[in-house]
């Protein structure tokens, strides 16, 4: 059974995501509201993510030596002045670092949340757990990205605003709320595990260093869902509001699907189910080249979303089972790096992807990459189920 702090905790992550619309809409407020090409928009991604990168690593190195909740305070405080000053900052300078200020101060979070989820739920919960958290950011998605996509037409500087407003409330709840949980790490000398002074046994420090790197790919296609999905969208004469609705669809069917999936997921090792995902990921993408109307994007989106709905749970717990209590923070964090580094080279390389070769070619390679995707975690990780 979870206890009531996990609760509070997953109470303030749904809220705080209803209120998020900057990663979503990041890409289309730099290009329809602010004049900018789609090269521009890619290159304030990258720096968003570039900031993500950096945040990721610092806050769970932060969250093991300060401890979970001043952590988790003080990046979410500064992530709530850093969106509120993107919807008035001044010129493409002031635009691209208030984007990577954004974007350190939101990811530094991001380990810390999984750290006290990790540290809460025991090794047979923590699927369940992080399925449950997920749910939780997919209601928010759905509800948040079709709203966004409405009020969008009246302008993004309330939308920012407004976040940063639900990003305040959420930080002091969980800082009132949730109690301290990093545990106190294991002491050099101790006989009870005499190997784990720095973090994980070496053999499942190279399974990690190798998970993370699968990680990456995976995270190259998934941050083409906030940023070569409503550009090749828009090219092709949609609107925001199409664009948001479609993408609401991912939230809905999460909210739906994960916790039956999670409560089956919880049955297996990890191998399966993140080669499985990978690969209806890669599949689900690749079919948006040859979409041509709303219903064609909304299908591609379906399958792609049941790979996710297999992905995300099950690799949170994988990485929290490779690494000692103590050290959950800062594994955490290195797994949040693989995604921000994505984040960094993916939106990039598809601005310019979409403007050089086109979409067409975008979307077949992505189907290519997560076949090798899913290749490389089905490697890692067969084998292995709650050892």
């Amino acid at each position: 059974m979870l206890p009531r702090a996990f609760w509070w905790l997953w109470t303030a992550t749904l809220v705080n995501r209803l209120g998020g619309f900057v990663v979503v809409f990041l890409s289309l407020y730099v290009t329809l509201d602010r004049g900018g090409s789609a090269s521009f928009a890619g290159l304030v991604t990258t720096l968003y993510g570039v900031g993500g990168a950096v945040g990721s690593v610092v806050g769970g190195l932060l969250a093991d030596r300060l401890g979970r909740r001043a952590t988790l305070l003080g990046a979410q405080l500064l992530s709530a002045v850093g969106t509120g000053a993107l919807a008035f900052a001044q010129g493409r300078t002031a635009l691209a670092v208030t984007a990577c200020l954004v974007g350190l101060a939101g990811n530094a979070s991001r380990p810390v949340v999984q750290a006290v989820v990790a540290d809460m739920a025991g090794a047979q919960a923590r699927v369940r757990a992080f399925s449950l958290l997920y749910w939780a950011v997919n209601i928010g998605v759905a509800v948040s990205a079709a709203l966004a996509g409405v009020l969008a037409q009246r302008g993004y500087t309330p939308l920012f605003l407004g976040e940063a407003a639900v990003t305040v409330v959420c930080a002091l709840t969980v800082f009132l709320a949730v109690p301290e949980t990093r545990p106190e790490p294991v002491r050099r000398g101790d006989a009870a595990a005499p190997d784990t002074q720095a973090g994980a046994e070496p053999s499942n420090r190279r399974r990690f260093v190798a998970f993370v790197a699968v990680t990456f790919l995976v995270g190259l296609l998934m941050q083409e869902i906030s940023t070569a999905l409503p550009l090749t969208m828009t090219r092709a004469g949609f609107s925001a509001r199409d664009y948001g609705l479609v993408i609401s669809l991912n939230g809905l069917l999460v909210v739906a699907l994960q916790l039956p999936a999670g409560r089956i997921l919880a049955r297996f090792g990890p191998a399966g189910p993140l080669a499985v995902g990978t690969l209806l990921l890669g599949a689900g993408l690749g079919t948006t080249a040859v979409a041509a109307s709303l219903g064609a994007y909304a299908l591609s989106v379906v399958v792609w979303t049941v790979g996710e709905i297999l992905l995300a749970p099950t690799a949170m717990a994988a990485v929290a089972d490779l690494v000692p209590g103590h050290a959950h923070g800062r594994y955490q964090g290195m797994y949040s790096f693989a995604w921000s580094a994505a984040a960094c080279v993916a939106p990039v390389v598809s601005g310019y992807a979409l403007d050089g070769v086109g979409p067409t070619a975008l979307w077949v390679a992505s189907a290519v990459l997560g076949a090798l995707a899913a290749v490389g975690y089905f490697l890692v990780l067969r084998g292995r189920r709650d050892d």
